[in-house]
């Protein structure tokens, strides 16, 4: 549970630290739920020093992180088919060597690589929100593993 959008924003940060290359993380929640707020603690904690804001409008934003980690921001609320995702470089970014972010991953779960982490954002209060992380795959068992080790989780669902 992270009770602010600085404490949201820290998880990502702690997250950041043990991205590597070809990481893809699923974004999910409604709207307002956190996932950008989540995404600018991750670009801090990947070194990434211009300001970050949500691809709605442009679909994707690309940062440069530590020692050149291209860091990809898409969101695919504004798609509606698999067959959009051509259009913005969709296989390029998942398949390439930076960290890739898709908020509203859950429009197209069918377009998603088989290893991924899962991350859906809820609003539990007026500035609460509950994280909860699935990994699908070995490398993103070891992220959540990582991350959990970084935040103090215990075993169980992962919301902090």
């Amino acid at each position: 549970m992270a009770k602010s959008a600085a404490q949201t924003r820290g998880l990502g940060r702690r997250l950041a630290a043990a991205l590597a290359p070809g990481d893809v993380l699923a974004l999910c929640g409604d709207l307002g739920s956190g996932k950008t707020t989540f995404v600018q603690g991750i670009a801090r904690g990947l070194g990434v020093t211009e300001s970050v804001t949500s691809p709605s409008f442009v679909l994707v934003r690309e940062y440069a992180g530590r020692h050149g980690l291209p860091v990809y921001h898409l969101d695919l609320f504004r798609l509606n088919r698999v067959g959009d995702l051509s259009a913005i470089g969709y296989d390029e970014y998942v398949a390439g060597q930076g960290v890739t972010l898709i908020e509203w991953a859950q429009k197209m779960p069918q377009a998603l690589p088989r290893d991924y982490a899962e991350l859906t954002f809820a609003i539990s209060g007026p500035t609460a929100r509950a994280i909860t992380v699935i990994p699908h795959g070995p490398r993103a068992g070891q992220l959540v593993h990582d991350w959990k080790k970084r935040t103090g989780s215990g075993p169980g669902p992962f919301s902090r």
